[in-house]
C-alpha cells in the first residue's frame, strides 16, 4: 500500500509540473488534466483512512508531510466541485502549496527512512536545504516556462518596414480576404457557423453574452441599416471585392467562410449577414501584425471549440467540466496577453484604417485613426508636448469597457470589463429600440465628455483675420483625419493673428453689448474625457455641430446659428460650427453615402485632440429692439448619423432619369430621391426612417446687459482669478490650434499672471512664441518655466527647438534626451533628435532614431522623407529608395486640392468653415420669432424628396 501511495504521489507532481508548466489547447493535455483528477482521487482515497496511522508510525518530517497533503487533497477535491476561476486562483495556489511543501517532507522523510539523507546532523541539514533548493528551482522553472515564453510570444511588434503598397499586406491580391489585411493561421477559410455561435458562450459568460447582444460590435454586419446600404452603394458601384476590404473588421461570418464573396444581394438575408462581431470575431484573433490597423491580424479556428458548441450533452458537459477545473488552456486560446497589456495597439487593428488603389482605385489615403493620436496624447502617457495630462494614463477599454459590477463566471472581486462597449452610437440602439442600450449610449456622452464654455465677448471687425503661414494648417499626410500631437507639420509657422481686446471670461465680469452694434462672442469647447479626436470613428458621417443661440427677455430670438430644420428632426444649417472631415469626389460632390473609398480631396478637417480645445467665434448683431438683457446658450451637439445618410440608407433612391456614365469608382454624380421605406429592404426592428435623436454633449449660457446705441462704447472687462486658470489656458489652446498665434500668446499671458508658479502657462506662451519664430521671446518665458520645473518635458522639448534654431545641436539634443528619457515613445521628439542628426552629418545616429520612430508608426511620414536623406547621405540609394517609395506612397496628393476650388465658390459656408479662422453668423429668422417657436422651412415631403 505504501508502494502505491508514494507512486501516485509521484505521478500526481509530475503531471501537475506539466499541467502547470505547459498549459495547452490539446485533446492529450485534457486527458492529463483528467488523468490528474482521477489519481488525486485515488490517493486522497488512499491516504485519509489511514492518516493517523501514519502519523503514529512515520518519521517527524513525514508525518508532516502527510498532513500537508491530506489538506492540499481535501482542498483538491472541493475544487473539483468549485472550479478553479480567477476569483478562486488563491484557493488553487492554497492547494498546490500545501501539496508541494508536503510532497517536500514525505519525499524528506522517505529519503531518511533509507538512509540516504546522511548519517550526521549536518548531512541531513545540507541534503534538506538541496532538496528545499531543488523544489524552489522546479516551480520557478514552472512558472517560467507559463509565464514568460507565453507573454512574449504574444506582443504586438511593428515590423521595420511597411509594404510598399496595398498589394504586400494580408495575403496579397491572391489572398482570400484581400483587400482586408486580415488573414487566418492555417491560410483557409473558417466555418461562418463558428462566429454564430456565441450562444455557447453564454453558458459560462451569461452577464457578458447579454451585454455583446446589445451592443455595436454585435451590429455591425448587415443588421446594421447604415452599413447594410453602405456596402450595397459600394458593390454596386466599385464591385464586390473592394468591399472585403470593410468586411475583415466588420462581417467575419461572411469574410472568412468565403461567402463574401457573392454580391450582397445573394446573402443578406442568410444568418450569417447577421452574426455581426461575435465572441469569437475578436477572442480568436492570435496575432496582431502592427498598428497600422486594416485588419491587420491573424485569427485562428480552434478545433476544441467544436466541444464547447457540440449538441451532444454529454460532451458538451465534459468540456465546461475542464473548463471549470482549469481554465487556463480556455483562457490562453480566447484571451491573449496583448489584449489586456496592450489594449489600444489590438483596439487599433480595426480602428484605425487606410485606403489604396485595390480599394479607391486611386491611391494611399487615411481613413479614420483613433490609435495615432491617443498614442500621442497625455491620455496615453506616451506624448511629451500635451497641454493637459490625466492623473493615470488611459488606454481604451478604461472608457469603452468599463468595469461593471457583475456575477458572471468571468468576474474578478466581482466587476467583469463592460462589453456593451459605451460609445457615441446612438443610433443602432434606437433602431432597435434597445432603451437600455440607448440610454447608456447617451450617459456616456454626457458624463462630462467635453465641456463648453462662453468665454469672451469683443468688438466685432470689418474683416476675419487669418493665419499668414502658407500651409494654413494642413498637413502633408494623405488623410481624410485629423492629424495631431502625432504629426509636427499641422501648425503654422510665422506670425499670425492679432490680439484682441476682449472682455472675459464671462461669468466672471458683466459684459455689456450696446444696440445697433456687432460684436464677436468666443465659445470654447475642451475635450476633458475624450482619449482621441472628437469626434471619433467614420466623421464623415456624423452630424456633431456647436449651436448658439442668443434670446432676450422678450423672448425675442436675435441670434441663431446650428438650427436643425424641421423643428429639430431635419438637416443641419449649412453656416454651422461642425466637427467632421468634409470630403468630395473627383467632380466635386460631397462624401455622404459612406463612401470614402471616393474621396479625392478634403475640404476641411475640424476635430478636436484629447485633452485640447477649440475657440468658435460668432458675429452677433444687437438689433435696436434688443431687449436689456441677452441670454447666450451655446450647445454642442451630436447626432449619428447625419441626417443625409440616414436618409439614404433607409429609404435612398436613385432617380431613374440619368444620363449614362454619371457614376465611376471615382464619382457620382445622380440625383438621390427619398422614397416610402420599402420593408424587406430595411434590417432594423424599425420599419421607418429613424429620427434619431440629437445630444447635448455640453451646454454653457451667460447673459449680457444691453444699453442704447448712443451709449458710451463699452470698454474691455478683463479679470484674473485662480478658478479662471484653466478658461484662459483653454481659450488660448483654441487660439494657438488655428494659428491665432498672437491672440493665443496673450491668452496663455493672462493664465501666467493668474499663477505665475504653474510652468504651463509659461510653457504655453513659448509655444505660440517658437511657433511665431520669435525665439528671444520664447527663450524668455521657457526658462521661467524650467527655473520653476527643470524636468518639465514640453518645456524642454520648446527650448531644444530654439537652441537647434540657433545651431546648438549638441545642447538640443541634451535637452530632448531628457525628454525621450520620460517620453521614449513621443515620435515627434524622436524625429527632432533624428533631423539634428541628420543636420550635424551623423546619419548611422540619425538613421537609428528614425527606425525608433518607425517602429513605434511604420507610416510616419516625417520619419521615411528623413531615412531618405539620411541613406543617400550614407550612400545606400538602394535603402534611400525603399524610403522614398514609402514616403510618396504616404504623402499627401497636392494637387487634388485643386478639386476644391468650385465646389468652395459653390457652398460659401464650407469655405468658411474651411478657413482655420472665421466667424459665424445666424440663420436668416423672422422678426417675430420666439423662443421655442423654431421657424424652419417646410420639408419635402416623404416620398420622393430631392435628396441631391
Amino acid at each position: 500500500m505504501e508502494r502505491w501511495r508514494l507512486r501516485s504521489l509521484f505521478a500526481l507532481l509530475a503531471s501537475a509540473i506539466y499541467l502547470y508548466g505547459f498549459p495547452s489547447t490539446t485533446i492529450a493535455y485534457e486527458i492529463l488534466v483528467l488523468f490528474h483528477l482521477a489519481v488525486g482521487i485515488l490517493l486522497t482515497a488512499l491516504v485519509l483512512p489511514v492518516l493517523f496511522r501514519l502519523l503514529r508510525v512515520d518519521a517527524a518530517p513525514a508525518r508532516a508531510g502527510w498532513v500537508f497533503l491530506a489538506a492540499g487533497a481535501v482542498l483538491g477535491i472541493v475544487l473539483i466541485f468549485i472550479g478553479t476561476l480567477s476569483r478562486l486562483k488563491p484557493w488553487l495556489y492554497a492547494h498546490i502549496a500545501l501539496c508541494v511543501i508536503g510532497t517536500l517532507f514525505v519525499t524528506t522523510g522517505w529519503l531518511a527512512s533509507h538512509g540516504w539523507l546522511g548519517a550526521t546532523a549536518a548531512q541531513r541539514v545540507l541534503r534538506f536545504a538541496g532538496l528545499v533548493l531543488a523544489t524552489a528551482a522546479i516551480s520557478a522553472g514552472a512558472w517560467w516556462s507559463r509565464e514568460v515564453p507565453w507573454r512574449n510570444a504574444n506582443r504586438i511588434v511593428n515590423p521595420p518596414m511597411p509594404a510598399a503598397s496595398m498589394d504586400g499586406e494580408g495575403d496579397g491580391p491572391q489572398g482570400k480576404f484581400f483587400p482586408s489585411s486580415a488573414q487566418t493561421k492555417h491560410n483557409g477559410y473558417i466555418p461562418a457557423k463558428y462566429f454564430m455561435q456565441s450562444d455557447a458562450c453564454q453558458r459560462c459568460h451569461a452577464d457578458i453574452y447579454k451585454q455583446w447582444y446589445s451592443s455595436a460590435h454585435h451590429f455591425s454586419s448587415f443588421n446594421n441599416q447604415w452599413y447594410r446600404k453602405s456596402i450595397e452603394y459600394m458593390q454596386g458601384v466599385a464591385g464586390v471585392r473592394a468591399s472585403k476590404w470593410c468586411a475583415g473588421c466588420h462581417d467575419p461570418a461572411l469574410l472568412f467562410s468565403g461567402l463574401f464573396d457573392k454580391p450582397i444581394q445573394e446573402i443578406v438575408d442568410r444568418p450569417e449577414a447577421r452574426a455581426g462581431l461575435s465572441c469569437l470575431m475578436c477572442h480568436s484573433i492570435v496575432q496582431v501584425k502592427s498598428t497600422m490597423g486594416q485588419g491587420d491580424f491573424v485569427l485562428e479556428y480552434p478545433k476544441l471549440h467544436e466541444l464547447a458548441a457540440s449538441e451532444n450533452p454529454v460532451v458538451r458537459t465534459l468540456h465546461d467540466f475542464l473548463v471549470r477545473v482549469n481554465p487556463e488552456p480556455h483562457r490562453r486560446t480566447f484571451l491573449k496577453p496583448f489584449m489586456r497589456t496592450q489594449t489600444a495597439e489590438f483596439c487599433a487593428s480595426c480602428h484605425k484604417v487606410h485606403l489604396d488603389v485595390p480599394v479607391n482605385h486611386y491611391r494611399w489615403v487615411r481613413g479614420f485613426n483613433e490609435y495615432d493620436n491617443w498614442q500621442a496624447s497625455g491620455v496615453s502617457g506616451q506624448g511629451a508636448r500635451s497641454f493637459y495630462y490625466p492623473a493615470n494614463s488611459m488606454m481604451c477599454a478604461d472608457c469603452h469597457m468599463p468595469q461593471v459590477r457583475s456575477a458572471d463566471l468571468g468576474n474578478i472581486d466581482g466587476f467583469v470589463h463592460s462589453h456593451r462597449f459605451p460609445g457615441a452610437n446612438t443610433a443602432v440602439p434606437t433602431v432597435n429600440q434597445d432603451q437600455t442600450q440607448l440610454e447608456l449610449s447617451q450617459k456616456f456622452l454626457q458624463d462630462k465628455q467635453l465641456s463648453v464654455d462662453i468665454f469672451a465677448i469683443s468688438p466685432a471687425g470689418n474683416e476675419v483675420s487669418a493665419p499668414a503661414a502658407a500651409k494654413m494648417g494642413r498637413p502633408e499626410l494623405s488623410t481624410s483625419f485629423a492629424v495631431g500631437e502625432e504629426s509636427d507639420t499641422s501648425l503654422p509657422n510665422g506670425p499670425a493673428g492679432e490680439a484682441r481686446a476682449v472682455t472675459a471670461p464671462l461669468g466672471r465680469v458683466d459684459a455689456t453689448v450696446r444696440r445697433g452694434d456687432d460684436v464677436r462672442v468666443d465659445v470654447v469647447v475642451r475635450t476633458r474625457k475624450v482619449g482621441h479626436f472628437f469626434p471619433g470613428g467614420t466623421i464623415d458621417a456624423f452630424d456633431v455641430w456647436l449651436e448658439l443661440l442668443a434670446v432676450d427677455e422678450k423672448g425675442q430670438t436675435l441670434f441663431w446659428s446650428g438650427k436643425v430644420e424641421d423643428d429639430g428632426k431635419g438637416p443641419v444649417e449649412k453656416g454651422a460650427h461642425f466637427y467632421r472631415s468634409l470630403l468630395i469626389d473627383a467632380h466635386g460632390n460631397p462624401i455622404t453615402k459612406r463612401n470614402a473609398w471616393a474621396n479625392r480631396a478634403t475640404v476641411y478637417v475640424h476635430l478636436i485632440p484629447p485633452g485640447a480645445a477649440d475657440t468658435a467665434h460668432y458675429r452677433l448683431h444687437v438689433p435696436e429692439n434688443a431687449g436689456d438683457k441677452i441670454t447666450l446658450h451655446a450647445k454642442l451637439n451630436y447626432r449619428k448619423f447625419m441626417w443625409w445618410n440616414t436618409q439614404f440608407a433607409f429609404a435612398g433612391a436613385q432617380d431613374s432619369n440619368q444620363p449614362p456614365g454619371a457614376v465611376t469608382p471615382d464619382y457620382d454624380d445622380r440625383k438621390w430621391l427619398f422614397k416610402s421605406v420599402e420593408p424587406k429592404m430595411i434590417a432594423s426592428e424599425l420599419q421607418a426612417v429613424p429620427n434619431l435623436p440629437v445630444i447635448t454633449v455640453g451646454e454653457d449660457t451667460k447673459t449680457l446687459n444691453v444699453v442704447g446705441h448712443n451709449a458710451t462704447a463699452p470698454q474691455p472687462k478683463i479679470a484674473l482669478t485662480k478658478e479662471d486658470w484653466s478658461r484662459w489656458n483653454d481659450y488660448g489652446i483654441g487660439l494657438f490650434l488655428q494659428g491665432d498665434l498672437k491672440a493665443a500668446a496673450a491668452a496663455f499671458q493672462k493664465a501666467a499672471d493668474i499663477d505665475p508658479q504653474n510652468p504651463d502657462g509659461w510653457v504655453n506662451i513659448g509655444r505660440a512664441l517658437v511657433q511665431e519664430g520669435d525665439t528671444i521671446g520664447a527663450r524668455t518665458v521657457l526658462e521661467k518655466a524650467l527655473a520653476l520645473k527643470p524636468g518639465l518635458a514640453r518645456a524642454n522639448f520648446f527650448y531644444a527647438r530654439i537652441l537647434k534654431e540657433e545651431g546648438k545641436y549638441n545642447e538640443a539634443i541634451s535637452r530632448l534626451s531628457d525628454v525621450l528619457a520620460q517620453y521614449p515613445r513621443d515620435r515627434v521628439v524622436r524625429n527632432e533628435v533624428g533631423r539634428i542628426l541628420f543636420l550635424q552629418k551623423k546619419y548611422a545616429a540619425a538613421v537609428a532614431e528614425f527606425n525608433q520612430t518607425l517602429a513605434i508608426d511604420p507610416e510616419d511620414l516625417q520619419a521615411h522623407y528623413n531615412l531618405m536623406l539620411c541613406y543617400s547621405g550614407l550612400g545606400d540609394e538602394a535603402r534611400a529608395n525603399e524610403h522614398k517609395e514609402r514616403y510618396l506612397r504616404f504623402k499627401a496628393d497636392e494637387s487634388s486640392q485643386a478639386i476644391t476650388g468650385p465646389y468652395r465658390q459653390a457652398h460659401p459656408e464650407d469655405n468658411n468653415e474651411r478657413q482655420p479662422i472665421h466667424e459665424h453668423v445666424s440663420v436668416a429668422l423672422n422678426p417675430s420669432a420666439k423662443t421655442g417657436k423654431r421657424a424652419a422651412a417646410s420639408p419635402p415631403t416623404a416620398v420622393n424628396r430631392p435628396g441631391g
